[in-house]
């Protein structure tokens, strides 16, 4: 199914009506490894609907008798041993022949500057031709993690748009990017995005209770930035009960793991147990001990749940 098909569907498989009942649209990832000389820039127009050329390299392709496989394998290589040029031309051979991976690693190359000089409209153009090829890849393929990664760039791009490109500032576009890639892929970098939007009404209306479901979607694979905007929500009650044992709980889980060096989840937490009375960081402590066990925190009732066990 391409993107553009996508446009206007009442929902997209996958997840059920009551987390989102509105249409959606298909079309942290981690860091890509340092990579290769620079492509130079194109100037097709990345409008919806319109056709993507990829930009062309201006490196000769590798070796003319190479598989996209093989000539992805490659690229692998030459990245370890520091060889940036082979590695491009590798990529670009790979994913002229329809490589979806060599695809996505170009755009994140160009999306970071990582390697290359960072060009957000040569990003947008790679990310938008994988994520168009592979929308409806099965999300239990080892692909579907980085389609779903594409899906989330491309919202960011449609949160603010490319300053001097036709893609223009649309957040709902972003929520419908976000949203295939929160419900079909089921990816907690996309429901974190998706749960901002309505956290702080961006293209939609302000709504936590909306936010707090995929919150905790993805505060249980855990997502650090999701458990702490889940437990702040909790704690005040901003979704409309508050539940200061529950939130304390989350905000915890997120400082005690890379959101422990980040400051504002940090701040939160410390302003949380303060706030706190001791019998809600008595039971704050029952809940941490579940989530430790392995056990998965619904994060919206539970705490009338603990105190009735």
């Amino acid at each position: 199914m391409r993107i553009s098909n996508l446009i206007g569907l009442a929902a997209v498989a996958g997840l059920a009506i009551w987390l989102d009942p509105s249409p959606s649209l298909s079309l942290d990832g981690t860091p890509s490894p340092n990579a290769a000389a620079a492509l130079p820039q194109s100037a097709v127009a990345a409008v919806p609907g319109a056709p993507i050329a990829t930009p062309k390299a201006a490196l000769a392709p590798p070796n003319v008798d190479l598989s996209p496989v093989d000539a992805f394998r490659r690229a692998t290589e030459a990245l370890k041993h520091g060889e940036r040029k082979n590695a491009v031309s590798s990529l670009q051979y790979a994913a002229e022949r329809g490589h979806g991976v060599a695809l996505w690693q170009l755009g994140r190359m160009y999306a970071e500057g990582d390697g290359v000089p960072r060009n957000d409209k040569t990003a947008f153009e790679y990310f938008r031709k994988f994520a168009d090829s592979h929308a409806d890849d099965h999300p239990t393929t080892p692909r579907s993690r980085f389609v779903a990664n594409a899906f989330v760039a491309l919202g960011q791009y449609y949160l603010d748009g490319i300053p001097n490109s036709p893609v223009e500032a649309s957040p709902e576009r972003a929520r419908r990017m976000f949203y295939h890639a929160a419900s079909y892929f089921g990816d907690p970098e996309a429901q974190y995005h998706l749960a901002m939007l309505y956290v702080d009404g961006q293209g939609v209306d302000r709504d936590a209770k909306r936010a707090v479901p995929w919150l905790v979607l993805a505060a249980n694979k855990g997502h650090y930035k999701s458990q702490a905007v889940l437990g702040r929500i909790l704690f005040h009650g901003e979704h409309g009960t508050r539940q200061p044992a529950s939130g304390l709980m989350w905000l915890t889980v997120a400082s005690d793991g890379p959101g422990g060096a980040v400051p504002w989840i940090v701040e939160l937490r410390e302003r949380a147990f303060k706030q706190a009375n001791d019998r809600q960081r008595a039971t704050a402590l029952i809940l941490l001990e579940r989530w430790v066990e392995g056990r998965a925190v619904d994060g919206r009732n539970i705490e009338g749940r603990t105190a009735a066990q």
